[in-house]
């Protein structure tokens, strides 16, 4: 059993980063077909494209993620830059389109598990009173002021 718990942080990082590499890039490339999206829906994506931005924005930072994730490279911070498209992928898919909310549950529970496993690189990040660092430069000069 610790075998399977010691292994689980990669197996849902490599998952994780597989769906956001695989429909990023499917947003860039089309390789996927996307079922028609009618009602809200489709008026919501439709805004969304026609801004000439956001779908762009979107699929760039999933194809990020799903890199950073897939390569083992700054995990935490790509589960950051996940956070707020994926509480926007559940958000759509709870209320304009109930029917695909499975797999995004799935992925936000394969999202927690791993900010869970990663829990100790957000302490800075989650500290009610954190302060500014004194920048090197200002360090060197008041060493030289009193010399």
């Amino acid at each position: 059993m610790s075998t399977v718990l010691r292994h689980a942080p990669t197996a849902a990082r490599v998952v994780l980063g597989l769906a956001f590499l695989v429909f990023g890039l499917n947003g860039f490339l089309g390789f996927l077909p996307m079922p028609p999206h009618e009602g809200g829906a489709g008026a919501f994506l439709g805004a969304l494209a026609a801004t000439g931005y956001m779908f762009p924005l979107i699929k760039g930072t999933e194809v990020l993620v799903g890199a950073l994730l897939l390569g083992n490279r700054f995990v935490p911070l790509a589960l950051t830059l996940l956070a707020p498209v994926m509480v926007n992928i559940l958000a759509f898919h709870a209320v304009l389109e109930p029917a695909g909310v499975a797999l995004p549950v799935v992925l936000l529970g394969l999202q927690l598990f791993l900010a869970w496993a990663y829990r100790r690189s957000y302490v800075g990040v989650l500290a009610a009173k954190a302060r500014p660092e004194a920048p090197a430069f200002a360090a060197s000069e008041e060493a030289h002021a009193t010399a």
